[in-house]
């Protein structure tokens, strides 16, 4: 009989920084891609830079970018790191660990790499763990999908959350500009 230990996230905190980044799903780790190509960077950044001007009008809560990892299951632990996150004001903490729980909206953009299933997947660890909205960016094909615990909606024109981020929206045209 083969026993697998595994690992908690206090245990990948310390993990020595090697460049490689992980993330923490039911215990096991997982090595994140390595670094994603010029359209992908592209495109977090449009989206981080779009809620950065709204949110210095409207500062309701905190971006953070793929750097940021949250705390989403105990027991076995898993720790995920999506692309861009926003936190309502009334959540955020200030710490040098991990978020403790999921953010209020994660945004994942698919890499050329990623599978569509390990996507679908993260996508509902968000929202099983909290995370009031997804959001899907699909570079490839030019597409974003918003998913909710109550339903998905493919984005026809912009990308808006008006229950997290009242009056923020972000065209399409813009971000795949």
């Amino acid at each position: 009989m083969t026993v697998t230990s595994l690992m908690t996230a206090d245990e990948l905190y310390h993990l020595p920084n090697d460049g490689t980044r992980y993330e923490l799903v039911r215990g096991e780790l997982r090595k994140k891609m390595s670094p994603t190509g010029i359209a992908h960077g592209r495109i977090a950044a449009r989206i981080i830079g779009s809620l950065m001007a709204h949110l210095e009008i409207h500062p309701i809560g905190e971006v953070y970018s793929n750097d940021v990892g949250f705390r989403v299951a105990r027991n076995p632990d898993s720790v995920l790191a999506p692309d861009v996150a926003f936190v309502r004001k009334e959540r955020v903490v200030d710490s040098t660990k991990f978020f403790e729980g999921a953010p209020d909206l994660a945004i994942e953009v698919v890499s050329p790499r990623d599978s569509y299933s390990d996507v679908e997947e993260k996508a509902a660890d968000w929202l099983r763990a909290g995370a009031r909205a997804v959001i899907i960016v699909d570079p490839t094909r030019k597409s974003a999908r918003i998913d909710r615990a109550s339903a998905t909606s493919n984005v026809a024109e912009a990308i808006s959350v008006d229950e997290l981020l009242p009056g923020w929206r972000l065209p399409l045209a813009k971000l795949f500009a």
